[in-house]
C-alpha cells in the first residue's frame, strides 16, 4: 500500500490503483493512526487537480466514522479540502465535502 500512495505522489498515471488502495485501507484497515496518516499524506502532497484530494477527503470521513475520532491535523485537513472543493471543484471534487459532511456528523461537530 505505501510503495503504492508514494508512487502515485510522485507518478499520476499510478493515482487510479492508489485511490483503490486507499479506499481498501478506509474501509477495512484496522490501524486508524497509519489510515489516518496516509490520508493526510495524500491530502497535503497529492497535485491540484488530483482526484486523490477529494477522496483523501472521503477517506478521512471513513476513518471518523468507523474509529470515532480524528487528529486536530487530520480535522484540519478535511475542512480545507471541502472548502476548496466548494471554491474550485476542478481543484478539489465535490467528495472531499462529502468526507467533511461525514466527519462532522460522526464526530458530532455540528
Amino acid at each position: 500500500m505505501v510503495e503504492t500512495l508514494e508512487r502515485a505522489l510522485r507518478d499520476r498515471t499510478a493515482e487510479g490503483e492508489a485511490a483503490s488502495v486507499l479506499v481498501g485501507s478506509a474501509l477495512n484497515d484496522d490501524d486508524a493512526e497509519f489510515v489516518e496518516h496516509w490520508c493526510v499524506q495524500v491530502g497535503t502532497q497529492a497535485v491540484p487537480g488530483s482526484p486523490l484530494l477529494g477522496l483523501a477527503g472521503l477517506c478521512l470521513g471513513h476513518t471518523a466514522r468507523r474509529f470515532g475520532r480524528l487528529s486536530d491535523e487530520a480535522l484540519a485537513l478535511v475542512k480545507s479540502l471541502a472548502a476548496r472543493a466548494e471554491a474550485d471543484p476542478s481543484d478539489v471534487d465535490s467528495r472531499a465535502v462529502d468526507g467533511y459532511d461525514d466527519v462532522r456528523s460522526f464526530l458530532h461537530l455540528w
